[in-house]
């Protein structure tokens, strides 16, 4: 099973579109994350029902950020994708009745509960743009350089 890699994706185009100076593009996110716009429309369009993106149709319309990017967290864009699973772990349910197949599933399940309980926590507290400001350090460190990194 491949992994979803929305969350990420969609966290990598909001810091760009909080650099950018107007609306992106469906074609333009296309183009730099390697996908078909229709799949970008279709991903977008919750996190504008959420409020976290609006749109403008026509001529020099696209994507705008709907808030800032400090009132967005991790876990908000993770709703606004649907909740997808966490993991790719799963229980076994051949035999139910089975008592190996019940301690097994026991043990898991309340492991992978309390992962997922944590991991949801963490990304409650960490915004979007504390990530855009790691970025902006990562890229200040490598160009030896001070101040806003390039619009994308």
């Amino acid at each position: 099973m491949p992994a979803d890699q929305r969350l990420s994706r969609m966290l990598h185009v909001l810091i760009h579109m909080d650099q950018s100076d107007g609306p992106v593009t469906s074609e333009t996110i296309a183009q730099m994350l390697g996908a078909h716009p229709v799949v970008i429309r279709r991903t977008m369009a919750g996190l504008r029902s959420a409020g976290y993106l609006t749109s403008d149709k026509g001529h020099g319309g696209g994507w705008r950020l709907g808030r800032p990017l400090g009132q967005i967290s991790l876990f908000d864009i993770h709703q606004a994708l649907g909740s997808p699973t966490i993991f790719a772990i799963g229980l076994a349910n051949d035999d139910p009745r089975c008592l190996v197949e019940q301690a097994v599933n026991a043990a898991l399940d309340q492991a992978l509960t309390e992962a997922e309980q944590r991991l949801l926590a963490r990304f409650k507290e960490v915004t979007v743009a504390d990530l855009a400001e790691d970025f902006a350090d990562r890229y200040a460190r490598i160009v030896g350089e001070s101040g806003p990194p390039p619009a994308a």
